[in-house]
């Protein structure tokens, strides 16, 4: 018997990917460059999504969100660690993810980013000049109003087209 493997679209993972991966982050705004950071970074990158899609009442495709997790989960496999180690990880990335979805936003109108959520997930945003905060502050305000303005069959695709 020939089992037959599901395949899984890639685009919506490497799109965050690749977001996560500016160097913006780490070198203007001086991020450690860790697993956590770049998982954090594609979580806030998808919350503005969903919430873009959400504003234009446009359904986002629940496949689209599970071949994420799937690519996320196959990573941290691949990363060597075993299945409990894993579905723990998973379990905490997934409640980590609706935290920042459901707070990142702090207006109905326009987008207000939550600064107490950033730095929870950032501390090192939290400098006594607030300007690294600014920086990452303004960068998913613009990332936002970029997407914002994208067409939602192609949004996820487009968005590698921001450029800070």
């Amino acid at each position: 018997m020939i089992f037959k493997t599901k395949s899984h679209n890639l685009d919506l993972y490497n799109t965050l990917l690749s977001l996560s991966r500016n160097l913006y982050f780490y070198n203007k705004i001086n991020l450690k460059d860790t697993f956590e950071t770049r998982i954090y970074l594609m979580f806030i990158h998808f919350s503005l999504i969903l919430i873009i899609f959400k504003r234009n009442k446009t359904n986002f495709s629940q496949e689209s969100y599970d071949d994420l997790f799937y690519s996320i989960e196959s990573n941290l496999r691949e990363s060597g660690l075993g299945d409990v180690a894993v579905n723990k990880k998973m379990k905490d990335l997934n409640k980590i993810f609706y935290d920042i979805l459901v707070k990142i936003n702090k207006s109905n109108h326009n987008l207000k980013i939550n600064k107490n959520l950033i730095i929870k997930y950032f501390p090192q945003l939290n400098d006594s000049s607030y300007r690294k905060y600014e920086l990452f502050n303004q960068y998913f305000i613009n990332f936002y109003d970029f997407c914002f303005e994208l067409h939602p069959e192609t949004m996820i695709k487009d968005a590698l087209k921001f450029k800070v």
